[in-house]
């Protein structure tokens, strides 16, 4: 074997051998790291404009290849076809990566756009065109097609690729005149194989794990929504009910309280509007202080007292905002079910609770009680329930 021939084959095995530790596709894959910005919009990220010299950067290594064509014994033709496709080559790799980076279709986790299907032919057509004045070097074209199809169709293309590109080398190897030279590329492909299945495995579920992030924690804003929109809505709602039947009494005894109950309800039901929209927008935030007065006036429509113990300030702020809720609802139950006269609310440190001296707990709890345990449990609190003697319910929320 000459020395041209040796450094020629050495050549070949250190591209691979690259190519098997970062693969040129791999990092220059469409869709592996693509701009967010749509297109028709002006701008354009860096990696948009500036990503596909990692794509140009890993074609250094096809100078092998250009080493093959320049002392190539072919003929004529068939060396000019080489250059030919040696350079278009390089342009349909560039290009069908620039295509994906920018604009998706990448086929890890979206559909590959036909282009890409396009390209990916042209890349083979182009390193078959170059054997039979390049030889052997040929085979550095391998790691860049196996891992175009890894990054940028679809699993079915990345298995039939790898298997090809394997079975292709292997009857190289053991079927050709002086094919052990490349003994060592054909382990060097089975192992970018190994590499770009995994790789792409991880990128595909890192994919999957966080569209299901996504839609979890849509979901789980849709049922806050849902739950802040039942509490506040549910609340007031209760209390213009009892207010419109209390001015249903008084409308022809004393006329003046019930104009003021009106006037109340007026204000109960725009601040009800008030608080869905701000609920909605994400930026309720009402105070514990406010959230008593509220409903020490709810209470008082329905003739049921109400006794406070401590001082918010003993709640963190945190604490308060989830003490607020809580109330709310409480206080809702209260006047819907419990028949209580008095109810109970108490302050420390790391504990709030609400007690009635009503008719307790009956039956299963209901959506109420488990919107309370809910925001508890999201306030970080642990919330309890307790059947008061002679009779009434406490609830309790600790943090």
């Amino acid at each position: 074997m000459t020395d041209d021939v040796t450094r020629s084959r050495d050549a070949r095995d250190a591209a691979a051998a690259t190519a098997a530790g970062v693969t040129p596709a791999a990092l220059g894959a469409p869709g592996s790291r693509r701009s967010r910005t749509s297109p028709g919009q002006g701008a354009r990220s860096p990696w948009e404009r500036f990503g596909w010299v990692m794509a140009a950067v890993w074609l250094v290594f096809l100078a092998y290849p250009v080493i093959a064509l320049l002392r190539s014994d072919a003929a004529q033709a068939w060396i000019i076809t080489g250059w030919v496709a040696l350079g278009a080559f390089i342009l349909v790799y560039v290009a069908g990566f620039m295509n994906g980076m920018s604009f998706g279709g990448g086929g890890l986790t979206d559909p590959p756009k036909p282009i890409q299907w396009v390209a990916f032919g042209g890349m083979i057509v182009c390193a078959v065109l170059t054997v039979p004045a390049a030889g052997g070097s040929a085979l550095s074209f391998m790691p860049f097609i196996m891992s175009f199809a890894s990054y940028g169709l679809t699993r079915l293309a990345h298995w039939l690729t790898l298997a090809a590109s394997i079975v292709i080398t292997a009857l190289i190897v053991f079927l050709t005149p002086g094919g052990l030279d490349y003994l060592t590329i054909l382990a060097i492909l089975a192992l970018l194989g190994v590499v770009n299945t995994v790789s792409t495995s991880l990128i595909i579920r890192s994919a999957e794990a966080e569209k299901l992030g996504l839609e979890l924690a849509t979901s789980e804003g849709r049922e806050a929504v849902a739950r802040d929109v039942h509490d506040l809505v549910g609340h007031s709602l209760t209390v213009v009910k009892l207010k419109a039947q209390l001015v249903r009494k008084l409308m022809d005894s004393d006329p003046e309280r019930a104009k003021a109950e009106l006037a109340d309800i007026e204000s109960l039901t725009a601040e009800a509007i008030a608080g869905v929209r701000a609920t909605v927008a994400g930026v309720r935030n009402a105070t514990l202080i406010d959230q008593l007065e509220s409903c020490r006036g709810a209470l008082a429509a329905a003739d049921v007292s109400m006794r406070v113990e401590g001082d918010a300030a003993a709640l963190s702020p945190a604490q308060s905002l989830t003490a607020s809720w809580i109330l709310r609802e409480a206080t809702t139950n209260v006047l819907r079910h419990a028949g209580a006269r008095t109810m109970t609310v108490r302050m420390v440190p790391g504990s709030f609770s609400v007690a009635d001296d009503g008719r307790g707990l009956a039956g299963g709890e209901g959506n109420g009680m488990r919107g309370m345990r809910e925001r508890a449990t999201t306030g970080g609190a642990a919330l309890t329930v307790h059947s008061n003697e002679p009779g009434g319910t406490r609830i309790e929320v600790t943090w």
